[in-house]
């Protein structure tokens, strides 16, 4: 037989598409051709494959070798389809029983000796080859774990070619049929280095350590430690406005303490985006935290929102689920916030280029920090150095629009040295956590069989359904939206808050103590940004 096809995936965005690797082997001029729409890392495939086959002990004539990958409308990237690629000709050759790897989907990138190297991705592969009805992967050893957190799926990691070969051939423990790869032994068997596993992983929340500061390290600042509470438990974006020094940082670090966990679905959507940029760990792949990405003033806005001639998620991706940290506010560049504020709207971003459109995920919580001037110390007099004009400049870096989107705006004052030394213990982070644990479980009752899961993500709809106010709170809030000159989505965004704060005292009713409070973290930017 001179012609087989294999299945493989190409990655676009964060989802993949089943791609057909067509091997034509037959006599003629020693050619070696490749089509389909491919890039130049795919072109070069045809030396390092016709070098790993040789040097893995496999007889490769001098014949003419067509390579197509289907479907020719689909652009295709990466090293990945190698390993494909190697078995079709293999497979062309006769070296491989034609029909054997017909029914799994095969991914890997292969050194000129042979080896199958890690490559990025494996994990909506493995998704989408399940959904396609493929029952079996062969991938790189250094991925297995990753793709084993499919269900239901038999996945196989080699670390070569010839472990591949062996695998098809069902020699040493596997048997092929033509329904795909059959295990002879129950769940795992041993082939050398490689091995098969039945997919799906074993979930259990907060599986991954990392040090995380505690709130009960934190002295003072009891307004800013209630308002991170607050943000945590509705999803609300926060911002620390203070001077140097005052715990801002140290804060929002802690804020990654009292996270709700993950359930798996949430975990699995995560460790997704972060699999097509090859950020997994190879022995522990699942992520089960939520993620807390802290950005440097430098970011550009690709950097941020994801781009590049071929799209990749941003921070703000890697962020989906968790916390963006911005720390030092007013030194990004402004063109650079402005580009969060689609995002922060619509919990996505979308990205646009000439082959395509991508949507990434972007439902983050943004914890942002400033001081008030240059200097760090404005409104004190005596500290301040910093003029009028100066202190309008800085401040003018932030746009009243991106403000509008910021639930939640807390001043850090400076710590008195009397709140520094004294002895009383602070409220730990795993009891505020035990807070806003239960304000989420009241959130995710009260949202059930909706695609809402915070407060945060109420819209126009939602307020009128599941904020109704009093008749004082009407009058309240009539009053404030005059007086503070507030944006409609301001207004909102109070209104949200204040279902929240009504969440952590489990009052079904919003109260008008509540909106008094939700508009006390309105009041801070009215000081600094004067209308």
């Amino acid at each position: 037989m001179s012609f087989s096809t294999i299945l493989s995936a190409a990655i676009e965005g964060l989802t993949a598409e089943v791609v057909r690797v067509e091997a034509d082997v037959s006599n003629g001029l020693p050619v070696f051709h490749m089509v389909g729409y491919l890039s130049s890392e795919v072109k070069e495939a045809g030396e390092r494959v016709r070098t790993a086959i040789r040097n893995s002990g496999y007889d490769y004539p001098a014949k003419r070798t067509v390579i197509n990958l289907s479907p020719a409308t689909l652009r295709k990237r990466g090293a990945s389809f190698d390993l494909p690629i190697a078995v079709a000709i293999l497979t062309s050759l006769g070296q491989i029983p034609s029909g054997r790897a017909e029914k799994c989907l095969i991914i890997g990138e292969l050194s000129l000796d042979g080896r199958v190297r890690k490559v990025p991705g494996i994990l909506p592969a493995a998704m989408t080859a399940f959904e396609s009805g493929i029952r079996c992967c062969i991938i790189p050893k250094d991925n297995e774990t990753e793709g084993a957190l499919v269900k239901g799926l038999q996945v196989i990691g080699v670390e070569n070619l010839q472990e591949a070969v062996d695998f098809l051939k069902g020699s040493r423990g596997y048997a092929v049929s033509d329904n795909g790869v059959r295990m002879i032994t129950n769940t795992v068997c041993n082939v050398g280095k490689g091995e098969m596993k039945q997919g799906g992983p074993s979930f259990e929340p907060e599986g991954n350590s990392r040090y995380v500061p505690d709130f009960s390290e934190i002295r003072g600042q009891e307004n800013v430690k209630r308002a991170a509470e607050i943000a945590v438990s509705g999803g609300h974006n926060l911002l620390m406005i203070g001077p140097p020094g005052s715990g801002k940082s140290t804060i929002a670090k802690c804020v990654a303490g009292i996270l709700p966990p993950l359930d798996l679905e949430e975990s699995m959507e995560i460790t997704k985006i972060y699999s097509v940029l090859g950020l997994l760990n190879k022995e522990s792949p699942l992520i089960r935290t939520r993620p807390f990405r802290k950005v440097h003033h430098t970011a550009t806005k690709a950097a941020l929102i994801g781009g590049g001639l071929v799209p990749h998620p941003g921070e703000i991706s890697l962020a989906h689920g968790g916390v963006l940290f911005l720390d030092e506010l007013p030194e990004f560049r402004k063109s650079v916030l402005e580009v969060l504020r689609q995002p922060l709207e619509e919990r996505s971003i979308r990205i646009t280029r000439v082959h395509g459109n991508y949507a990434f995920p972007a439902d983050f919580m943004l914890v942002a920090a400033m001081n008030p001037c240059p200097c760090g110390h404005y409104p004190d007099p005596e500290k301040c150095t910093c003029t009028p004009a100066q202190i309008q400049m800085y401040l003018s870096r932030i746009s009243h629009p991106f403000l509008d989107r910021i639930d939640l705006c807390a001043e850090a004052p400076r710590i008195k040295y009397e709140e520094l030394t004294e002895e009383k213990k602070c409220e730990s982070s795993a009891d505020i956590r035990k807070r806003v644990c239960r304000a989420r479980e009241i959130q995710k009752e009260r949202y059930r069989g909706t695609e809402i899961t915070t407060n945060a993500m109420l819209g126009i709809d939602g307020l009128k359904r599941y904020c109704r106010l009093g008749a004082s709170g009407d009058k309240l809030m009539e009053r404030a939206f005059t007086m503070m000159e507030l944006s409609v989505r301001a207004y909102h965004r109070v209104i949200k808050t204040a279902r929240t704060i009504a969440d952590l005292e489990g009052e079904e009713q919003i109260r008008e103590e509540h909106l008094r409070e939700a508009l006390g973290y309105r009041m801070v930017d009215r000081k600094y940004w004067r209308r």
